[in-house]
């Protein structure tokens, strides 16, 4: 994990005209309210914080036909629940394409609760039914826990989907911010072990743990997600410093990024998470896989999951999903 120089206030004051004025005026109301920063809480304490939060300003809860809760098995034994989406109630005969979900929460908070109207709001535009994997969280779990739950729910989910109503030849992954990570990672994994995917959906991933990035001195402070933060995840994730070079948490770390599945992008521009995605978007394009990245200006990191304020979560989710719709039109 690097470090670097403070951020500059005169710096951050420039980057805060570029915001939209509904989300600066959204930040200045979280500001207001004066919570606690998360890297000032136990886990526990930032976990509850953020699932208080965490559907505040989401999408209101799609009525779907399928929503229940599943397990898988990991490979430790220990039983990994999911949460299924879909418009429509199995049917063996017409199976559906298939996203297996990682929530964000920089691997310490989140689960499928906090991201049930994201993940339903998915499911209702794109068709697909959409699993969310409660994959297990750090400190209590560090590296590489949870990518290796993450990768055990997608095999399982290749092996064993059809009986779930789901096509294992139309399956993708996705996430956001962490999620997005965990799900790159996948994407990396299912390559070498000729594990076809139709798609990676990325929503503001991680790709490294450096601040080395123009983006992260840029927004380093004041843009929802902050340095702080995103090193207190780092530290409770990680059992060192040397996990920072694993793909398996820095996927730009990979050594080749050659016949990974086709990439679907979205990034925030006022994110210090931006540069890297761009950067991971690059090197998959170099590498030949086929990229979609779209960038929404003037909101931040998790924007998203801010739909009842911002009408780009509306349409960062639309985007998303007629990705989806076209990923699935083909068996892969």
């Amino acid at each position: 994990m690097s470090t670097s120089a403070p951020p500059d206030p005169r710096a951050a004051a420039d980057a805060r005209a570029e915001l939209t004025p509904r989300m600066r005026e959204l930040l200045e109301r979280i500001a207001r309210a004066r919570q606690t920063p998360m890297h000032r809480l136990d886990p526990g304490q930032a976990r509850a914080a953020y699932a208080r939060m965490a559907q505040v300003l989401d999408f209101a809860p799609a009525e779907l036909a399928l929503a229940d809760t599943l397990d898988c098995p990991s490979r430790d034994g220990s039983r990994l629940r999911l949460r299924r989406y879909a418009m429509r109630e199995p049917d063996w005969r017409h199976p559906l394409p298939a996203l297996l979900y990682f929530h964000g929460g920089g691997f310490v908070v989140g689960s499928p609760e906090t991201h049930d109207a994201l993940c339903r709001q998915i499911a209702l535009q794109s068709g697909w039914m959409v699993l969310s994997l409660d994959y297990r969280l750090a400190p209590e779990c560090r590296f590489p826990t949870a990518f290796e739950d993450c990768w055990d729910a997608l095999i399982w989910l290749h092996d064993h989907g059809d009986l779930l109503g789901a096509d294992p030849r139309r399956l993708a992954v996705g996430g956001d911010s962490a999620g997005g990570t965990l799900a790159a990672g996948c994407a990396i994994a299912a390559r070498d072990a000729r594990l076809p995917l139709a798609l990676q959906l990325l929503f503001y991933p991680g790709m490294g743990c450096g601040h080395d990035t123009g983006s992260q001195h840029r927004y380093a402070e004041g843009f929802l997600i902050e340095r702080e933060q995103i090193d207190w995840f780092f530290r409770l994730a990680l059992r060192s410093a040397a996990d920072c070079a694993d793909w398996r948490f820095s996927p730009l770390r990979a050594p080749d990024h050659r016949g990974i599945a086709p990439a679907w992008i979205g990034l925030a521009q006022c994110d210090p998470l931006h540069d890297e995605g761009q950067a991971y978007a690059e090197q998959l394009r170099g590498a030949g896989v086929p990229v979609e990245c779209r960038v929404w200006p003037g909101v931040t990191h998790d924007f998203i999951k801010m739909s009842r304020a911002l009408p780009e979560a509306r349409s960062a989710v639309e985007a998303a999903a007629a990705a989806l719709r076209a990923a699935g039109s083909v068996a892969v």
